[in-house]
């Protein structure tokens, strides 16, 4: 095999060098989390949604909210910046929600077909005005059958099915064995499902 050249050698060792040097200083520096103040810009209207789906009555949504970036803003110090920023936040917004609950003994409400609710997930202007009423009626009929559920169901369902989580990953967010999860995760599903079959219907229970 013909060795390089000495061009091609003296060109080719820096190369590699500064190529190493820089993934090592990369590593070096540590990721830093966001700050309180980007993560409520960011995320403040998701926080909402979050406690809607959660149950918290519309009325209340905006003490809540408070209380959950309160939180936020005392824990911040020990949120791993290496990990998904919305799971970190579902978990103290399904605490927040669940400590709410258990002080105040908050009855179940349906929830009043608001569009400011979800205001920028479609755009009048983009679509016809029945797509528009249609999807304002699916998003009633989901709060709707997601009234129905207990709290701890309500929260592993909208965590891995509204938002994608892994039922594994829900364990630390929520603080419950991952055998509880799935159990609460089966009854969730089948009540959800006949909740929206009832609904759908207009029948009563």
């Amino acid at each position: 095999m013909t060795d390089l050249p000495p061009s091609a050698q003296t060109s080719a060792v820096p190369s590699l060098s500064c190529a190493a040097l820089s993934v090592a200083a990369s590593a070096a520096v540590p990721l830093l989390p966001p700050s309180f103040t980007e993560i409520y810009t960011a995320h403040v209207r998701w926080v909402w949604r979050a406690l809607w789906r959660l149950g918290v009555p519309e009325r209340d949504l905006e003490d809540v909210a408070h209380d959950v970036f309160v939180v936020v803003h005392r824990k911040l110090v020990d949120y791993d910046p290496t990990r998904p920023l919305k799971p970190w936040l579902f978990g103290i917004c399904f605490r927040t929600a669940l400590d709410r609950r258990r002080k105040f003994s908050i009855a179940r409400e349906q929830p009043a077909n608001n569009s400011d609710d979800f205001a920028g997930v479609a755009d009048p202007a983009a679509i016809d005005a029945f797509a528009v009423v249609q999807l304002h009626q699916q998003q009633t009929l989901v709060q709707s059958a997601l009234s129905t559920l207990p709290l701890e169901q309500r929260a592993v369902f909208v965590l891995h099915e509204l938002e994608g989580v892994a039922v594994v990953d829900c364990t630390t967010i929520l603080q419950a064995p991952l055998n509880t999860l799935y159990s609460r995760l089966r009854l969730a599903r089948a009540a959800f499902a006949r909740a929206v079959t009832r609904l759908g219907t207009g029948s009563t229970p």
